[in-house]
C-alpha cells in the first residue's frame, strides 16, 4: 500500500517523497559540479581520508543507536496508521551531524578531542540509522507479520481460515528478523563495482544524501546546518507539546482532536475531517504535491462517491445484516478494490523497471563497458584521461578497501542454511524446500531490485513480497497452511530485496563522500542488528499499550495488515465468499491503475506531474481521507512559503517538516507508557449534532 520510499527509495508500501525533488536538485550529478568548474573533492583535498576502521567510531554508533530508537518510533507510528513513510535520510544525516558536532565541540573545549568529525563518519551514522529504522518497515509490523495475528484473522472473509493465525511474540519476531534480514546484504556485495563504477547508476536518493553530507562539512554548509537544526528543534518541541496537549482530551473512543468535525458531522461520518496531526502536516511538506493531491483524490473518489453509492445497494449486493467491518459487506469492496489498484500499479512498475533493467544491461554489455569477465571486485579502469578528478579520487578510494567475494558468498550460503533449518520451526507451514527455492532466486531478484532502484529510485520490495505470497501460498494450498506460509515467504523475500537495494544506495552515498565500502558494510550490518532488536521492542510496546491496535476505525488501524491477509487468502482460497460485483470492480480498477501509469509515462515528465498516482490514490480507499487533508495542509504551507521566499523554503522546509514528524512521533513513547501504566486522559471532547445534544441534555436533566 503506502510505498516506502524504500527507506530511501520509492516502494509501493513506502512512498519516496523526495524522488521528484531529487531529480531536480541534484540526484544524478556525480560529475556535474566539476563540469561547471567546481570540484567537490578539491574542497576536501587538504583533509585526509581516515582508514575504514577509523570511520567506525564508538560515538558514531552511540549516536546511531539513539537516533535509531527515535526514527523507529516514527516509522512504526506511520506504519501502523496509514503506511505512508517519507524518506528520513535528510533527518538522519542532519541529526547525526548535529549530535556528533555537539559532542566534538564539548570535547574540543575541554581539550579531550582526539578524532575530528568527518563526512565519512557522518555517512556511517546515516547508513546505520536508516538501516536500523528500515527494519520497522521491512520487518512487516504493519503488513505481513501483523497479518498473521488473531486480530486480523478475525476480520477474515472465510470463517474457516479465522483459526489460522500466529500471534506476535517478542522472541520469535526477533529470531525471525535475525535469520532473514542479513541475506540481502551479502547478495549484492560482489556486484557493487558493476553498479557504482561500471554502470554508473544514479541512485538519486543516495546521491542527494551524499551531496547533503558533503555540504555539511564545508564552512558555509556547517553554518546552514546549525540553523536547520535550530529550526528542527523548535518545531520538534512544538509538535511534541501539541501531542501532549491533545492527549488530555482523548478519554474515550472518538474523543479529542483526532475526530474534529472541521467539515461537518456528515463529512465526519465518511472520514472527511482534519485531525490536526503534526506528523501528517510534516509528511505533506516532504511529499511531492502530486502524491498529496493523489491521496486526496482517492479519498474523494472512494469515501465521497463510491462507498455512499454502494451503501444504497445494501441488501442487494451484500447482506443487509453484515457488520460494517465484515469482509462480506462494504468492507470487502474497500479492501479488495484497494488491493486491485495496488497490484495494478505494482505490477506495471515491476515490469517497467524490469524492462529498463534488462534494456540497461543489454546496452551496457553491447557497448563493451563490461569485460568478458564480470568486474565483480578487483578489475579497475582508472587510467582514463577523460575521467574527472572527482571520479578518479572516488573510484580509487572505493576500490581500495575490498570486501572479499568469498566472504560474501560464504556469508550468504551460511545464513541461508541457518535460515532454511530454522524457519520451519517458527512456521511449520513454511517447508524447507519453499525457503530453498526463494534463496535460489533471491540473489537475482535482489540484483534486479538494486539495479532498478539505481535507474528509477524505486524499490519494489513490497511487489516481490506480494508475488511470494501468491506463489508460495498457492504451492502450499489451504490444507497445508498456505496463508501463513505465503505471509512468512513474503517476509523472507521482502527483507532480502529491500536490504539489497538499501546497501547499494549506501555504497553510492559512500562513493560520493569517500566513505569506505567496508565501513559502510559493517555499519549496515550493525544497523540491521540494532533494528532486529529495536523494532520488535517498539512494536511490542504499541501492541501491548493499544488493545484495539489493528481494528478498523481505531487510532492504529494497521491497514496493510488486512490487505496482506486478504491477498494471502485470495491466493489460497479464491473469491467465492466475497460480495457481488466486487470482481468486476476490481478488474476495472486494476486496469485503470495500469492505464493511468501508462498514460503518465506516455505524456512525459512535464505533464505527468499533473496526473495522479494510482498507488497513492489506493491508500485512503480502506482507511479514509482524513490524513490526506492534513497532508494537503502541509503542501499548502510549503507552497505559500515557496512563493514568499523559495530559497528559505528549500533550505528550511525539510528541517521544519522533520521536526513536526519527529516531535509527534516521539510523543508516542510516553503515551504508550502511560497507557501501559493505566493512566487515562482526564477529558473526553466529543461533538454532537444539535438534536442529539438536546436529547442528551434532556436525559441528563431528567
Amino acid at each position: 500500500m503506502a510505498e516506502r520510499s524504500d527507506r530511501s527509495s520509492n516502494d509501493e508500501n513506502r512512498m519516496n517523497p523526495d524522488s521528484e525533488a531529487k531529480e531536480k536538485k541534484g540526484g544524478s550529478r556525480s560529475g556535474e559540479d566539476e563540469s561547471n568548474g567546481l570540484s567537490v573533492e578539491r574542497n576536501f583535498e587538504s583533509q585526509g581520508v581516515p582508514s575504514w576502521r577509523r570511520q567506525l567510531t564508538f560515538r558514531a554508533f552511540a549516536v546511531s543507536f539513539a537516533l535509531s530508537v527515535i526514527f523507529t518510533f516514527i516509522v512504526m507510528k506511520l506504519n501502523l496508521t496509514t503506511g505512508i513513510i517519507p524518506s528520513l535520510n535528510v533527518s538522519a544525516g542532519l541529526l547525526g551531524f548535529f549530535f556528533v558536532k555537539t559532542w566534538t565541540k564539548v570535547l574540543d573545549k575541554s581539550g579531550l578531542l582526539q578524532v575530528p568529525f568527518t563526512r565519512q563518519e557522518n555517512t556511517v551514522i546515516q547508513t546505520c540509522v536508516v538501516a536500523s529504522s528500515g527494519i520497522a518497515f521491512s520487518g512487516g509490523f504493519g503488513s505481513y507479520l501483523f497479518a498473521m495475528s488473531e486480530r486480523v484473522a478475525n476480520q477474515s472473509t472465510d470463517t474457516q481460515s479465522a483459526h489460522v493465525y500466529k500471534n506476535p511474540s517478542l522472541l520469535w519476531m526477533i529470531g525471525f528478523l535475525f535469520v532473514v534480514s542479513f541475506l540481502g546484504l551479502f547478495a549484492v556485495v560482489p556486484l557493487r563495482k558493476i553498479m557504482i563504477i561500471d554502470f554508473k547508476l544514479t541512485y538519486p536518493s543516495g546521491t542527494a544524501t551524499a551531496h547533503l553530507i558533503n555540504s555539511f562539512h564545508t564552512p558555509e554548509g556547517a553554518k546552514l546546518a546549525k540553523k536547520q537544526v535550530k529550526a528542527l528543534g523548535k518545531f520538534f518541541s512544538f509538535s511534541f507539546l501539541w501531542g501532549f496537549f491533545q492527549w488530555f482530551y482523548t478519554a474515550g473512543d472518538g474523543c479529542g482532536f483526532t475526530e474534529f468535525p472541521t467539515l461537518g458531522l456528515k463529512a465526519l461520518q465518511y472520514r472527511f475531517y482534519c485531525n490536526f496531526s503534526a506528523t501528517y502536516v510534516g509528511v505533506g511538506m516532504i511529499c511531492p504535491y502530486i502524491i498529496n493531491i493523489s491521496v486526496l483524490l482517492g479519498g474523494i473518489l472512494s469515501w465521497g462517491l463510491m462507498w455512499p453509492l454502494i451503501e444504497t445497494r445494501k441488501g442487494h449486493w451484500y447482506p443487509a445484516d453484515e457488520s460494517t467491518t465484515s469482509m462480506r459487506g462494504l468492507q470487502g469492496y474497500k479492501v479488495f478494490i484497494a488491493i486491485a489498484m495496488i497490484l495494478g500499479d505494482g505490477l506495471y512498475n515491476f515490469f517497467k523497471v524490469l524492462g529498463r533493467t534488462l534494456s540497461g544491461l543489454y546496452h551496457q554489455l553491447r557497448e563493451g563497458e563490461m569485460s568478458h569477465v564480470l568486474p565483480i571486485a578487483n578489475n579497475s579502469s582508472l587510467e582514463n584521461p577523460q575521467v574527472s578528478y572527482d571520479d578518479q579520487r572516488r573510484t580509487q578510494l572505493f576500490l581500495k578497501d575490498q570486501i572479499p567475494t568469498w566472504l560474501a558468498v560464504a556469508g550468504y550460503v551460511t545464513i541461508a542454511a541457518i535460515s532454511t533449518a530454522t524457519l520451519p520451526h517458527m512456521f511449520s507451514q513454511l517447508k524447507w524446500y519453499y525457503i530453498l527455492v526463494i534463496y535460489l532466486f533471491a540473489p537475482t531478484l535482489g540484483f534486479c531490485n538494486a539495479y532498478g532502484c539505481g535507474l528509477t529510485d524505486w524499490s519494489l520490495a513490497s511487489t516481490y513480497g506480494k508475488l511470494a505470497i501468491f506463489v508460495i501460498g498457492a504451492w502450499a494450498s489451504a490444507s497445508h497452511g498456505g496463508i501463513l506460509a505465503g505471509l512468512a515467504a513474503c517476509g523472507v523475500m521482502m527483507n532480502i530485496v529491500s536490504t539489497a537495494s538499501d546497501l547499494t544506495q549506501d555504497f553510492k552515498t559512500g562513493y560520493l563522500t569517500l566513505a569506505s565500502p567496508r565501513s559502510l558494510f559493517v555499519s549496515q550490518v550493525i544497523g540491521t542488528a540494532m533494528g532486529c532488536i529495536i523494532s520488535p521492542c517498539v512494536f511490542w510496546l504499541f501492541y501491548k499499550a493499544f488493545k484495539d491496535l489493528g481494528h478498523p476505525g481505531s487510532e492504529y488501524p494497521v491497514p496493510n495488515g488486512i490487505i496482506f491477509r486478504s491477498m494471502a487468502e485470495l491466493g489460497v482460497e479464491g473469491v467465492s465468499s466475497l460480495p457481488k460485483h466486487y470482481l468486476t470492480l476490481c478488474y476495472g480498477f486494476f486496469a485503470a491503475a495500469m492505464i493511468i501509469n501508462g498514460f503518465r509515462d506516455l505524456v512525459g515528465k512535464k505533464w505527468a506531474r499533473f496526473i495522479p498516482l494510482p498507488m497513492a490514490m489506493a491508500i485512503p480507499f480502506y482507511i479514509g481521507p482524513y490524513f490526506a487533508i492534513d497532508m494537503c495542509i502541509g503542501s499548502l504551507i510549503l507552497f505559500i512559503w515557496e512563493k514568499i521566499n523559495k530559497t528559505k523554503a528549500d533550505a528550511f522546509g525539510p528541517a521544519v517538516a522533520s521536526g513536526l514528524i519527529c516531535g509527534d512521533g516521539i510523543w508516542t513513547l510516553p503515551s504508550s507508557i502511560l497507557a501501559l501504566a493505566g493512566v487515562n486522559p482526564p477529558i473526553c471532547m466529543k461533538f454532537l449534532s444539535r438534536a442529539t445534544n438536546k436529547r442528551v441534555d434532556g436525559f441528563l436533566g431528567s
